[in-house]
């Protein structure tokens, strides 16, 4: 085994080698995006350095959806790359096979190995909880796509929504009431600013009282050092995790629920409350065989998920659905980005 795996996040890219069931260090720099010309001569450069003779394939971890018999991404928020036909244009630059999915999908599929690299869990999904939600499915050890290749948005379930009256007019993505809008990092962010505002005497009032940005990574901080406002914000935000865990448990009612992305360096500040509340709101029976636990791979996931992508597609490619090799459009059409964590 010789691959390279690339984790293109909307801030800094990482991609490392893949050998002999090793996964080398991780090359880390922040992400091109000035346009999707310049994001693919980065990611072809960088592969370009680090490749040596016996390279065999490259996988492609996006924030994208990604249509993934094609390698086409069809919509994209936090990088360049919307209608992109990024498998394409990358195998031309690099001469061998690149395989593109989302990257939280392939985060997934590395938490489904353990650390020497087995194959462990046959059904798993893995909520990435970052500046978005994103998601990742595993069922029978194979990843999850579904028809259009963008299985997993699990962050854009409304978790909760006013109904009293008639259903509220869609608005954009995070719609109100998503479990991205309630539970990422950007609104573990406004509940930091909140307890600021509420309590100006405690760690996150007084980093605002000189003029300092409070956010969710100040408020997990105090949270840890007993700051007692921090620690019921940063347990809110949890339990709101919580209800997304729940309903992955509900739906698929999975061998292992994994909390990943920069949120799992809370640890239990974040964890506790999740399980917590999500065994409360699981349907009595289900998820009695289910572990609920943060990444065990770390920031490492996204890397290491991508170069098994590619191992995984060299030894036992994905079947096409018929649709995507005949190029016959869904039936039901996207013409708006869903929105991706």
């Amino acid at each position: 085994m010789n691959v390279i795996g690339v984790d293109l996040g909307g801030t800094k890219t990482a991609a490392a080698h893949l050998r002999d069931d090793r996964l080398e260090d991780a090359q880390v720099q922040p992400t091109e995006l000035a346009s999707s010309d310049a994001l693919i001569d980065q990611v072809s450069s960088t592969v370009a350095a680090m490749r040596d003779d016996g390279l065999e394939a490259v996988g492609i971890g996006v924030p994208s959806i990604v249509e993934f018999a094609t390698g086409r991404v069809i919509s994209s928020v936090n990088v360049p790359l919307k209608d992109v036909p990024l498998r394409s244009a990358l195998g031309e630059k690099l001469g061998v096979p690149v395989f593109v999915d989302n990257d939280a999908t392939v985060a997934a599929f590395a938490e489904a190995h353990d650390e020497q690299l087995k194959a462990v869990a046959r059904d798993l999904v893995m909520l990435t909880v970052g500046t978005g939600i994103g998601a990742g499915i595993v069922i029978d050890g194979r990843i999850y796509r579904g028809a259009t290749g963008a299985a997993g948005e699990l962050g854009h379930t409304i978790v909760g929504l006013d109904l009293a009256g008639s259903v509220p007019s869609p608005m954009g993505f995070p719609q109100p009431g998503s479990l991205e809008f309630v539970a990422s990092g950007h609104a573990l962010d406004e509940l930091a600013r909140q307890a600021a505002n509420l309590k100006p005497e405690s760690a996150l009032g007084r980093l605002r009282a000189e003029g300092k940005p409070t956010l969710g990574v100040d408020a997990v901080e105090a949270a840890r050092a007993g700051d007692a406002s921090a620690c019921r914000m940063v347990e809110i935000w949890g339990e709101r995790v919580g209800i997304g865990v729940a309903n992955a448990v509900n739906t698929f009612d999975p061998d292992e629920v994994v909390i990943g992305g920069g949120a799992a360096q809370a640890g239990d500040l974040l964890l506790e409350p999740a399980k917590r509340v999500a065994r409360g709101y699981v349907v009595p029976g289900l998820g009695t065989r289910t572990t609920i636990r943060l990444a065990s791979h770390g920031v490492r996931a996204g890397v290491l998920g991508a170069a098994l992508l590619a191992a995984h597609e060299l030894e036992t490619p994905s079947s096409p659905r018929p649709d995507a090799i005949s190029g016959t459009a869904s039936p039901v059409e996207t013409p708006t980005a869903m929105g991706q964590g």
